[in-house]
């Protein structure tokens, strides 16, 4: 039997004495703690190198590479040298190996996980290669290296910065007589009140970041206020750690140490092992030795979830101010706007389109029934729809490409469009195509929400029988039928609605819209028109969805009592004006959505917890994990309005509120519409 003796400078009160197989054979290994003492840490390889095999130094420093540099630490260099007739090894080899593999197994178990997250190393020397795997899917890498080695409370935000950093550092800390200078340092009261300050930074960077790479040594100090909701990536793992992890409330923990007889083991004792028992150095072991030992023990890096599942992804979404009205509304433009005559609010008004983004509020709080968490951020462009039209749609890029350089710096894994940043130039195509991250503008939801809002509509109003199905037994016109939105809308009413009528003055492809239907909604019954007015008395609900912007689409005046109009089109088809002149008429603008969860953000002008559409399809990707340019340009697919209905029901997502121009519908209003159409109705 072979003994291996791991001799760590952690607590003694971890030690243990086991027997374990590896390659066939039987080992003895035993953990010696020197309970923080480098002089007993001494004594005690002393004491066992006569009866090991193979020597594992724990919560030690590795000998660090950095790029092209190799750093040396002193202290290590003094242990290694304890037993120089012996194999020595921190684990560096097979670390270095089961940290990349535990990055790149978590992103393929998970899907995207790490996608732009902001990752703070507390040793970014320590983790130079989980640093490298994860700079393939972020940029957003922060090092507390000068916090650590100097107390300068500043972080190093790039691979770059720290090779340079360790370029320029190497020779100080390899000095030992550096460490008592610092040592002597924070031992005065000044020297006590920077090592406070730095802290208090140090929790700051710790509040920001998304995913945290520590040793649990490195996590005192910090409480639920910082660690809430991170990802820790670690090592030895116990059930007693697992339970403080819980108590912080981590959401998620990646362990990549191995595991012997039951238990979690430092790397280095596994090193050890296999130099014992191949009988080399660890100098002289290579690439296939780990790989076989990897496979024979079936080792695998752990994903664990201490208060179970729970995984949280994150979002930015645009918004802008609607009116001028709006920013008289907003400090300190208020005070501004009401001592100033039009004209000089009219010159702000112009000012302000040329502001950069800035957030408006963060967005967190948001539970999906499948465990799956979204937070993010709603960024402000300054300007009003005048004068977002007034520009040219490459004025309108630039500052959607400045918001988007923003939601990556703050780590928004996606990014979704609103109001009209979504109708500018292309619809979104330029932006997806410049943007450091994926672009959505909400149109697919926005169109399921419309068409979900009528349909709830319908039945609060009770005027058309719906049948047990959910069918509507009555009549449905769409209005653009051959456009995206309204073939979309069309597919959709074909299975919702007794009959259908389609209008659009392209025959030719009414007609192959007509098919289509007649295949996916086997009897449907479709009737073509190439001008609304023809049959619009008839309808029970219209939805308009054309590209008129300000063109007539139909004669309101003609709409039957107690109709249901759902405008979809972006702008809008029905003016207000002819809105005002039908009180006995339903004009639905959108179907606000109820996202799930305790949500907390500022005011939108919608009660708490309540999102328009556009919004919540941003949010029903980021929960569902789904990173990438979904609803782009003006030919909105219906296969993924549907998709993105059912993943929002997946989620959680509820339809809140139905909204007209003038908002959003009480009970009261759907009461006043019934109560007119029924007057209009009654026989005379």
């Amino acid at each position: 039997m072979k003994t291996v003796v791991s001799v760590s400078l952690g607590s003694s009160q971890y030690d243990y004495d086991i027997e374990a197989e590896l390659l066939g054979q039987t080992f003895r290994v035993i953990r010696v703690g020197a309970d923080g003492s480098l002089d007993h840490a001494a004594a005690v390889l002393e004491s066992v190198r006569p009866q090991a095999d193979a020597i594992g130094l724990s919560m030690v420093p590795d000998h660090y590479q950095v790029g092209d540099r190799r750093v040396d630490d002193p202290d290590t260099a003094m242990l290694e040298a304890c037993v120089p007739d012996r194999p020595v090894t921190t684990g560096a080899s097979l670390r270095r190996i089961l940290q990349e593999w535990a990055i790149r197994h978590t992103q393929t178990e998970l899907g995207h996980f790490f996608d732009n997250a902001r990752v703070l190393f507390f040793n970014g020397k320590a983790g130079y290669r989980v640093a490298t795997a994860l700079s393939e899917h972020t940029g957003n890498l922060l090092f507390a290296d000068p916090y650590r080695d100097f107390g300068i409370p500043r972080l190093l935000t790039s691979l770059d910065q720290l090779e340079r950093y360790t370029a320029l550092t190497a020779s100080v800390l390899a000095n030992s007589y550096t460490g008592r200078v610092l040592d002597t340092l924070m031992a005065n009261p000044v020297g006590r009140l920077g090592e406070r300050l730095t802290e208090g930074s140090l929790h700051k960077a710790v509040r920001e970041a998304h995913v945290i790479v520590a040793t649990m040594d490195e996590l005192e100090g910090l409480g639920v206020a910082e660690l809430d909701g991170k990802t820790l990536i670690t090592s030895r793992v116990t059930d007693e750690s697992l339970d403080r992890l819980k108590a912080l409330r981590v959401a998620m923990v990646v362990d990549y140490s191995p595991w012997l007889a039951g238990r979690p083991v430092g790397v280095n004792v596994l090193e050890a092992m296999i130099s014992a028992a191949l009988s080399r150095t660890p100098e002289q072991l290579g690439a296939d030795d780990y790989l076989e030992v990897i496979a024979t023990l079936g080792l695998e890096p752990r994903i664990l979830y201490p208060s179970g599942y729970r995984r949280i992804n994150r979002f930015a979404f645009v918004i802008h101010p609607l009116s001028q009205q709006y920013l008289t509304k907003t400090p300190p433009l208020d005070w501004v706007a009401s001592v100033s005559p039009p004209a000089v609010m009219n010159f702000v008004e112009k000012a302000i389109a040329y502001t950069p983004p800035f957030i408006y509020t963060k967005v967190s709080g948001i539970q999906s029934p499948t465990g799956d968490e979204a937070e993010g951020w709603l960024i402000t462009v300054g300007g009003t729809p005048r004068e977002i039209m007034a520009h040219g749609p490459e004025f309108t890029y630039k500052r959607l490409l400045a918001a988007a350089d923003l939601a990556k710096k703050l780590g928004a894994q996606i990014m979704g469009l609103g109001a009209f940043t979504k109708v500018v130039g292309d619809a979104g195509i330029t932006v997806a195509k410049r943007a450091p991250l994926p672009i959505t503008t909400g149109n697919s939801y926005s169109a399921s929400g419309a068409l979900w809002a009528a349909h709830d509509a319908m039945k609060k109003l009770g005027l058309v029988q719906i049948g047990p199905s959910g069918k509507m037994q009555g009549k449905a016109m769409v209005v653009g039928a051959t456009g995206a939105i309204g073939s979309v809308c069309a597919r959709l009413l074909a299975k919702a609605v007794d009959e259908l009528y389609l209008v659009s003055p392209e025959a030719a492809k009414l007609l192959a819209l007509k098919e289509s239907i007649e295949k996916e909604t086997p009897g449907a019954v479709v009737h073509l028109s190439a001008a609304a007015d023809k049959d619009l008395a008839a309808m029970d609900m219209v939805v308009t969805a054309t590209s008129g912007a300000g063109k007539r689409v139909l004669d309101i005046m003609k709409v039957k009592p107690g109709c249901v109009i759902t405008d979809v089109a972006r702008p809008l088809d029905i003016p207000a004006e002819d809105v005002a002149r039908r009180p006995d008429v339903l004009v639905i603008e959108s179907g606000e959505i109820k996202l799930p969860g305790d949500v907390r953000m500022k005011d939108i002008g919608l009660p708490k917890g309540i999102a328009y559409a556009c919004l919540a399809e941003t949010i029903v990707l980021t929960l569902a994990a789904r990173f990438e340019n979904f609803t782009l340009g003006r030919n909105i697919e219906w296969e993924k309005v549907r998709e993105i209905y059912k993943l929002g029901l997946a989620h959680g997502m509820e339809l809140a509120a139905i909204s007209g121009v003038n908002g959003v519908f009480s009970d009261e209003d759907f009461e006043r519409v019934r109560n007119l159409a029924l007057q209009a109705t009654r026989p005379a």
